[in-house]
């Protein structure tokens, strides 16, 4: 039976490869960490997710993405400087290791710092975390911990949610910086004029 987990519960889960839901700033998630291929494949058979849809990752700091790999571009550090920690998800190339590790068909992945203590202090602990919305592929993100376990009461691949209340149900700006023609993948709670401010 699906159970409310704390903190230090949640992370004996991850640690042992599975997937948990977790409060953002935005919406609930469900979350693997990226060096769990078993949790990873687990994300895509829960949600009904395409692999053909990259994961974004949820991190601590730079450092954290840094440590991952990445080559971190300065257009990215720009938007990072003026939105990080907060709803903005940043694309950029990526290692071929580490988008096989998410599953990716994709040569680039999504970062993310999110403005929550409590999820903060969970990839501070954790490491980074492979995240998607916490629904069924398809329908809308849950904004309270009671209906992810609602929705996902039957499935065994669910080790459990972490409760911070209810959430906005905002969606993050997606900035694709893999190339000097920067794009705006998706509006969401940081508009495209603030955007283009950062990386005038």
């Amino acid at each position: 039976m699906l159970r409310v987990l704390d903190l230090q519960e949640a992370l004996i889960e991850l640690a042992q490869g599975r997937v948990i839901a977790v409060p953002t700033d935005t919406v609930y998630g469900v979350a693997a960490r990226v060096d769990a291929r078993e949790g990873i494949e687990g994300l895509f058979v829960l949600k009904g997710r395409p692999k053909s849809l990259a994961l974004p990752v949820l991190v601590d700091s730079i450092e954290q993405i840094v440590a991952l790999g990445v080559d971190w571009p300065a257009r990215a550090q720009r938007l990072a400087s003026r939105f990080w920690p907060g709803a903005l998800t940043i694309v950029v190339p990526t290692p071929d290791q580490l988008a096989r590790s998410i599953a990716s068909d994709s040569s680039s992945v999504g970062f993310r710092i999110p403005d929550l203590a409590m999820l903060r202090e969970l990839l501070v602990r954790g490491g980074p975390l492979a995240v998607t919305s916490a629904n069924r592929h398809g329908e809308p993100p849950c904004q309270r911990a009671q209906q992810v376990l609602e929705i996902f009461a039957d499935s065994p691949l669910l080790g459990g949610v972490l409760d911070a209340g209810e959430r906005d149900a905002r969606v993050s700006t997606v900035v694709d910086v893999t190339s000097e023609s920067w794009r705006i993948l998706r509006i969401g709670a940081i508009d495209g004029e603030s955007i283009r401010d950062a990386l005038a």
